[in-house]
């Protein structure tokens, strides 16, 4: 099979779960013997622009003509079976659907947040959730200045949402949510439910897996609201006011809370702060956990830490909600707590410390759920059948599907598509 992939790299200022998933499906396919292209633009070269370039590239967000007339001359040229759109903002913009229509080759896209409902993509606002521009036109957004905080940054995604929704229903034959939680929640939300399939990230194979008892309790992440810190800085501020549990807790990762996280840390035995690891060491310090903690206050889609613990057979403690109820059996392969609680939070993480041998028991088992359901042999199996599913939906001849927004199967869609602020 011949994939095109389609992807706007985020900044490399920031650990991004979903570059690292496009640069592992592209191996897995490669190494499974098909062709793959990739199509792409990197947030980092806005820095080397030009002070007017760099100024019209909120204009450019809702749709770009020069990557349309670029991308369709290449598909033209090489013509891929299949294209797999990842992330388009902001240089990309939804110009790559008219280029694949262009072209005359089926499209298909990942989701790997909410950002076909919600500029920002969060389904959050000051820390709780939020729906106010969901079915409407996205002016709650700008209002709230949604995305970074800025009203005027905002605009451009609010746009971008409003004028591509027909535009991304009618180019993209099959689209994949990266859990069941993120598909009910998009079904909820008035998204076309045909065109919705489940589709797992899946993990690599890690050469370290733990084989002890484990040393630390591990958050491994985007030092972010969003992401539970604070949440968990209460928490294992409650743990070490009873006493602590045994074994100093370890945050790695980088953002907007991490001088609040390493002010936080400073100074005290139970807790280290080690800054932005890279990809081998962060295997090893997964395989040296007592527990990796995903506490996360908004809905995850998914959880790419959560199943990297479960590859390395160490068990996890996340929020109960999102993407992390279909991940983590409670009891069997880690801990669920109550979303927004550091009391519930503590105690978890109290109970995943106290048995070691329970802890090992839910290793092996989160091990085992790994190599069912996220596995690369799982993952290329399902990567596939969606691909072939997309290119069966097309008509004959390959021709795009009509801009009314009817379908090749005659099914009628109509609601809302947009982006996250990456």
């Amino acid at each position: 099979m011949h994939v095109l992939v389609v992807h706007n790299r985020y900044s490399s200022a920031q650990p991004s779960g979903e570059n690292n998933v496009v640069d592992q499906e592209v191996e897995l396919l490669r190494a499974a013997g098909h062709r793959v292209g990739v199509f792409e633009r990197r947030s980092d070269d806005i820095a080397a622009r030009s002070l007017p370039a760099k100024a019209a590239v909120p204009l450019l967000v809702p749709f770009n003509p020069a990557v349309r007339s670029e991308l369709a001359a290449r598909l033209r040229a090489e013509r891929p079976d299949v294209v797999h759109i990842h992330n388009v903002f902001p240089l990309l913009s939804p110009a790559v659907l008219t280029a694949c229509a262009d072209a005359g080759v089926p499209a298909v896209a990942t989701l790997h947040n909410y950002n076909q409902i919600c500029p920002p993509g969060t389904l959050q606002r000051d820390g709780r959730p939020c729906t106010e521009c969901v079915g409407s036109a996205p002016l709650p957004a700008v209002r709230h200045g949604c995305y970074r905080g800025s009203r005027l940054a905002t605009v451009p995604l609010a746009v971008s949402l409003s004028a591509n929704r027909r535009r991304w229903w009618s180019g993209v034959e099959r689209f994949f949510c990266i859990s069941a939680a993120q598909r009910e929640v998009l079904v909820r939300a008035g998204m076309p439910a045909g065109r919705l399939a489940v589709k797992h990230n899946f993990v690599p194979d890690p050469d370290a897996r733990r084989t002890g008892p484990g040393e630390h309790v591990l958050y491994l992440g985007r030092l972010a609201e969003t992401k539970g810190v604070r949440l968990l800085m209460a928490a294992w501020d409650e743990l070490a006011a009873d006493g602590g549990v045994g074994v100093p807790l370890v945050i790695a990762g980088a953002g907007p809370l991490e001088q609040e996280v390493a002010a936080w840390a400073a100074g005290r035995e139970d807790v280290r702060y080690v800054g932005l690891y890279d990809p081998e060491q962060c295997r090893e310090v997964i395989a040296r956990s007592v527990a990796v903690v995903a506490p996360s206050t908004w809905l995850e889609a998914f959880g790419l830490v959560v199943v990297e613990a479960m590859a390395a057979g160490v068990p996890v403690v996340a929020a109960g909600h999102g993407a992390f109820v279909e991940l983590v059996e409670d009891g069997v392969t880690g801990l669920l707590h109550r979303p927004g609680e550091a009391g519930s939070l503590a105690s978890r993480l109290r109970g995943i410390t106290a048995d070691p041998v329970r802890n090992q028991e839910m290793g092996r088992a989160s091990r085992s759920r790994y190599e069912r359901g996220f596995s690369p042999a799982v993952g290329l199996e399902r990567l596939v059948e969606g691909y072939r599913a997309a290119i069966a939906g097309r008509p004959a001849g390959g021709e795009a599907p009509p801009a009314t927004g009817k379908t090749s199967t005659g099914s009628r869609w109509g609601h809302r598509a947009s982006r996250n602020g990456g």
